[in-house]
């Protein structure tokens, strides 16, 4: 996978900063999905014209036909690293050979079924290995390391505050 600094994720980049310097309000994307019950505890999500299956195991009542919602979190997360490592490796000029990232997480479901309020509902903690080689320095690693844990906006929403708004809309 050696980085080709000549592929379209710097024109992409370029343009989107003209765009915005141009208009601020071009850099506002909205993104939208919604979802109905499938099953005991699944659903399916409809992301534009792409539909995602979620279910869960057996122990948590569900069928297993498909990924729990906190496993589909984890292959978003890795997906949003995987993406974001590719960006800035072209933006910072870095060649990587190859990539691969890896994530796991930590629930307890105490949180989950209400049997502890003091337990958090979600993950308690998740870690995330992300292997790259290739002809840089560690340090030049490094550096692609801090940048992608900076900007990747799948790893921001677990690490920062995002404010939702839920509206609840009766018959």
């Amino acid at each position: 996978m050696t980085t080709d600094l000549r592929t379209p994720l710097n024109d992409i980049a370029d343009a989107t900063a003209r765009a915005v310097a141009d208009d601020p309000a071009n850099a506002l994307v909205v993104f939208r999905a919604s979802g109905t019950p499938e099953g005991t505890v699944g659903s399916a999500v409809t992301l534009g014209k792409h539909t995602v299956r979620v279910d869960e195991p057996p122990a948590l009542g569900g069928a297993d036909t498909a990924p729990n919602p906190v496993k589909v979190y984890l292959a978003s997360l890795i997906a949003g690293q995987v993406v974001t490592y590719r960006f800035w490796t072209q933006r910072l000029g870095i060649t990587i050979d190859d990539l691969a990232v890896t994530a796991e997480g930590d629930l307890d479901v105490r949180g989950l079924f209400g049997l502890d309020d003091a337990t958090r509902p979600g993950f308690q903690a998740v870690r995330v290995t992300v292997r790259v080689s290739g002809p840089e320095t560690e340090q030049r690693y490094a550096e692609l390391q801090q940048a992608v844990d900076v900007h990747c906006p799948v790893l921001d929403l677990t690490t920062g505050a995002t404010p939702v708004d839920t509206t609840l809309i009766t018959a």
